[in-house]
């Protein structure tokens, strides 16, 4: 399982890269793997006023639909453009090519609230039991 040590993490499997005042936002490997074949994803409009742990998108298999909830309260800045004609780069790069949006934080605080690394390999160890 590929966990970076760079990111942040949720309870509900998505992950975070922090860069400054703004963040990358994905799914996680355990996500996408337990997903399996991404065949859609549809993500927020860019101006979207979020709140965290707000649902932000929607990511749809061959196994399930399912939404993808927002790490941070912030405004969306952007989008991944290319998860529209190629939702398989969810599960080829879910941590680079397969990001789904950019988010300007409104509460740097909201960090605090997330798992890093290791805090998350225990979480995933824990729903395995």
């Amino acid at each position: 399982m590929n966990i970076p040590e760079n990111l942040l993490y949720t309870k509900d499997h998505e992950w975070a890269r922090v860069e400054g005042k703004t963040a990358y936002v994905g799914i996680t490997d355990y996500a996408q793997g337990s997903l399996g074949d991404i065949t859609f994803v549809d993500l927020p409009k860019v101006g979207k006023a979020l709140k965290q742990a707000d649902p932000a998108a929607v990511v749809e298999s061959v196994k399930a639909a399912s939404d993808v909830y927002s790490p941070f309260s912030g405004t969306v800045l952007s989008v991944n453009p290319e998860l529209a004609s190629h939702p398989e780069l969810v599960n080829k790069s879910c941590y680079e090519k397969g990001f789904f949006f950019v988010i300007q934080l409104d509460n740097e605080q909201e960090k605090a609230k997330l798992m890093d690394n290791n805090a998350y390999q225990v979480y995933l160890e824990g729903l395995s039991k």
